[in-house]
């Protein structure tokens, strides 16, 4: 209530501040119209008596040139004039844009006030059936004589439907002169319990003897009404605040209580294994500790995923190590048996073909070993600056021969030299584990494109082929070790692969291609820091 009360206070301070400076730019504005209107009237007569026609005077318009000119005039303001005529010195109307005047004595109403110098004087007269006439003297261009008048009649109509226009109920507004005459107003003026504010007119001249004066008010209840309009709605809102505090407590709660219960699920549904939606409604707070527990489980799972892979590197490091000394040595007398027997001049074609078979399978024992023991204990990288564009060429090149028997094309799109810090054998493996992966894959007739650019400070390597391509899942895995698709492969080139990018501390991914097969990129930054 206490605030509700002192935020209506405040509202209604600003709200009459801004009701008073909108009434107070308003009447200004009026003034400063009223006052240009005027100030334009004046040029008009000054710059019409200094016209070289108005010497016709002298000639008392006999050829009526000075009527048509002024005739013409006056229709060209269209309905700002009444009537403009010329009296010579004893006040006869010599020439006028209403024919009726001609000749007859000009009554021009009781004299108001007067604006300008002695010689260029321009007199007002009182306001009378709706005319303000204005005149100024016209001299002889020789002597300097006054040898008349222009008279303007201005049509006072012009204020009184400016001040409509400008004024809008239920905003009234009224013209008075010094003496507090009303000389125009809005027809709903009542100065009768007004909120009235008022505006100095500049004409004729902030030095002039009489001065006019602008006058807007509107009616008190009325400026009022939006305070109490504001009032009334700041009540209703304190009821329907109270109401909402007595019958929503219930829903509130719940609505804290829910959201904090489903994370309770959501934490315990991870340690049951089965992994829940993480809470997404509830306060902020709730919601912020439910996408901390999120990410607090999706690090467990990552390290757990590493755990895994770490347990399997450590199964392939003790299987290196059995295999270097118990496999190899056996291997090696197998592969020396081999070769002795096949140079027996007496040795028959089955017999070749047989010795044929133990040494290739021998040799891949061997590499099979190699990789477990590659795997287990990866060689830190040498690094040194080359150029990796060539260590692409020499893979590709290396390749080539049994990618062409496969009839397998190998395509690459090579920038400008790329040097970056590396160790040159081992990236070498990389793309020939890759490339020879995606070889043995594919079908006769498939592509494989080895695109290499810069990015930032990176290069990237993309090695694309147009094969089957991968599932989501398969992309999961596909770097674990011991995870294959292919018959008789062990599952570890891939491993490796990841191992060697990661120590020169980049990334490798793997997604599917444009072409539909796999694709594989590596990042690989300038600089090993």
């Amino acid at each position: 209530m206490l605030v509700s009360f002192l935020s209506f206070y405040q509202a209604r301070v600003v709200l009459k501040k801004e009701l008073t400076r909108d009434i107070e730019t308003l009447s200004h504005t009026v003034a400063n119209d009223v006052t240009r209107m005027m100030f334009e009237r004046v040029k008009n007569v000054a710059s019409w008596s200094q016209l070289a026609i108005m010497q016709e005077l002298l000639l008392e318009d006999v050829d009526k040139r000075l009527s048509i000119f002024l005739e013409e005039l006056n229709r060209s303001y269209d309905g700002v004039y009444k009537t403009i005529y010329v009296v010579d010195i004893n006040n006869k109307v010599v020439a006028s844009s209403d024919a009726k005047l001609l000749n007859k004595v000009a009554n021009l109403h009781t004299y108001w006030f007067s604006h300008g110098a002695v010689e260029k004087r321009i007199d007002f007269y009182v306001i009378k059936n709706n005319v303000l006439a204005i005149s100024q003297e016209i001299r002889d261009d020789n002597s300097n004589q006054v040898i008349g008048k222009l008279v303007a009649e201005f049509n006072w109509q012009q204020i009184q439907d400016f001040l409509k226009t400008a004024v809008r109920k239920p905003t009234a507004a009224a013209l008075f002169d010094e003496q507090g005459h009303v000389l125009a107003s809005t027809s709903n003026w009542n100065t009768q319990d007004g909120y009235e504010m008022r505006a100095v007119s500049q004409f004729p001249s902030q030095s002039a003897v009489s001065k006019w004066e602008v006058r807007v008010e509107k009616l008190h209840s009325l400026v009022v009404a939006p305070v109490h309009r504001l009032g009334y709605i700041f009540l209703a809102l304190l009821a329907s605040t109270l109401l909402l505090a007595a019958f929503l407590v219930t829903p509130i709660a719940q609505a804290i209580t829910q959201p904090l219960a489903k994370l309770t699920i959501f934490v315990r549904s991870f340690k049951q294994g089965q992994l829940s939606e993480t809470p997404k409604s509830g306060p902020p707070e709730v919601q912020e500790l439910g996408l901390a527990f999120e990410g607090l489980i999706d690090d467990l799972a990552k390290t757990q995923t590493n755990l895994t892979r770490a347990a399997k590197l450590a199964v392939v490091g003790e299987l290196a190590a059995a295999m270097s000394h118990e496999i190899r040595t056996p291997l090696g007398i197998l592969r020396s048996s081999a070769d002795l027997l096949l140079r027996e001049p007496t040795l028959t074609n089955d017999g070749k073909e047989v010795l044929g078979f133990i040494i290739s399978e021998t040799e891949r024992l061997n590499k099979l070993v190699s990789t477990l023991i590659d795997a287990a204990r990866p060689r830190p990288p040498v690094f040194a600056r080359v150029d990796i564009a060539k260590v692409i060429s020499n893979s590709i090149a290396l390749l080539r021969t049994q990618a062409e028997s496969n009839g397998i094309v190998l395509n690459a799109e090579l920038a400008e030299p790329v040097f970056l810090e590396i160790d040159t054998d081992q990236m070498t493996q990389v793309f020939m584990n890759i490339l020879m992966n995606a070889i043995q894959i594919l079908p006769t007739g498939g592509k494989v494109n080895i695109r290499l650019y810069t990015l930032e400070d990176t290069a990237k390597v993309e090695i694309s082929d147009d094969g089957p391509g991968m599932a989501a899942e398969i992309q999961a895995q596909i770097f674990e070790p011991f995870f294959t698709q292919r018959a008789g492969g062990v599952g570890l080139g891939l491993a490796i692969v990841r191992q060697i990018v990661l120590s020169h501390l980049g990334e490798i991914t793997c997604s599917n291609s444009q072409y539909g097969g796999a694709l594989f990129t590596i990042t690989l930054p300038f600089e090993v820091k």
